[in-house]
């Protein structure tokens, strides 16, 4: 199995949680153990850009993520904002890698500076003083000079900054296209296989003569 067995997602109050399910069901067909978390804004946002309602509760959405996703018994693992006795909390059981996508603004900021004031900024703030993979996606759109700093900050960490903005050499016909490029892009990243989007270069080949 290439990548990581176990990875940590984590969805936050911007805009696109479309690509957060859709890597979630990927990282199940993948059979990777994921552990989920999610802000309250992320859920209010998800309610109002998709059909999918979460329980409020993390036992409920745990059971509804599962079945939502075809996930094996224990394959998703989903944690309150306040569980800090959860694996992702601390750099001894922490999963090797984590996604945040959306990544909003704020969370880009607390993150950034180390604020740790929820169970998804303590994560990324494990993830980088372990020096693990992170890989935050941001939506804003534009940029305020604070979101870019915040983002140079980031990147000199280690994290891997990858916005929310597909491309379209592969001639996309739909919304679901658009979706899947940037969640290919992650899974790239995280050297997990996809075959959503081919490679550069693997279905062009440009003559010799």
């Amino acid at each position: 199995m290439s990548g990581p067995e176990r990875i940590t997602l984590a969805m936050t109050g911007a805009s696109g949680a479309q690509y957060g399910l859709r890597l979630l069901d990927c990282l199940v067909q993948e059979e990777r153990e994921v552990h989920f978390l999610i802000s309250k804004a992320a859920q209010l946002v998800m309610a109002t850009e998709t059909d999918v309602a979460l329980p409020a509760k993390p036992r409920a959405m745990q059971a509804f993520l599962s079945e939502y996703t075809g996930a094996a018994p224990g394959q998703i693992r989903v944690f309150g904002q306040d569980d800090w006795m959860a694996p992702p909390a601390s750099g001894s059981s922490a999963p090797a890698a984590m996604v945040v996508v959306p990544c909003s603004t704020g969370s880009l900021s607390a993150i950034a500076t180390g604020a740790c004031n929820n169970l998804i900024e303590r994560a990324a703030d494990v993830a980088l003083k372990e020096r693990r993979q992170l890989i935050l996606v941001p939506r804003e759109a534009p940029f305020s000079t604070i979101h870019l700093e915040n983002m140079l900050r980031l990147s000199n960490m280690g994290a891997v900054i990858l916005p929310a903005a597909p491309g379209f050499y592969h001639q996309p016909q739909t919304i679901d296209d658009l979706i899947d490029f940037v969640v290919a892009r992650i899974l790239n990243l995280l050297n997990i296989p996809q075959d959503m989007l081919p490679r550069w270069g693997e279905h062009h080949r440009v003559s010799e003569d």
